[in-house]
């Protein structure tokens, strides 16, 4: 098992990653056109290269030499505080604990870098809030994120306190 850092060259590997975990992810909280509309407006490689210009570090975790997940976080979102973006594991990778590992390399590089706070945004119907729960994140509010074409967000904001780490 090994997470390396995303070169802009490797975009497409995110891309191609998410066309093939959301639909499994998604489809039985989101309408298929809603799924579409937000892969096309996250995962272009337009809009993740615009990701990465803007400060967002890209992770794939490899199995085997083979990508089975990806992540996306951003320090200082507001002052410490690091926003985690991203986390995403082909249903065949999910239950191994390679999502509490991805999280805790997220975490390692957040405190290296001074962070006090880690936060995300989940779907509220989303099985995963239960996960991050567990590893000890907590919703801090609820909010509905109009993403246009209207299509809205639906999210809990949950937010981990790196101290306690």
């Amino acid at each position: 098992m090994t997470i390396t850092d995303v070169s802009r060259e490797q975009l497409s590997i995110i891309h191609k990653l998410a066309y093939r975990i959301w639909p499994t992810t998604f489809g039985g909280i989101l309408a298929d056109a809603q799924i579409a509309y937000m892969l096309n407006w996250m995962y272009s490689i337009l809009s993740l290269e615009k990701q990465m210009d803007e400060g967002c570090h890209f992770l794939l975790l490899n199995e085997e030499n083979k990508a089975v997940g990806y992540a996306s976080y951003q320090l200082n979102i507001v002052e410490g505080v690091t926003k985690l973006h991203k986390i995403y594991l082909l249903p065949a990778a999910q239950g191994k604990g390679l999502g509490k590992l991805f999280i805790m390399e997220v975490i390692k590089r957040a405190k290296e870098n001074k962070q006090s706070f880690l936060q995300l945004n989940v779907n509220r119907h989303n099985k995963a809030a239960h996960f991050y729960t567990r590893l000890g994140f907590q919703v801090v509010r609820e909010e509905n994120n109009d993403i246009g074409n209207g299509y809205f967000m639906n999210d809990y904001v949950m937010e981990l306190s790196l101290g306690s780490i």
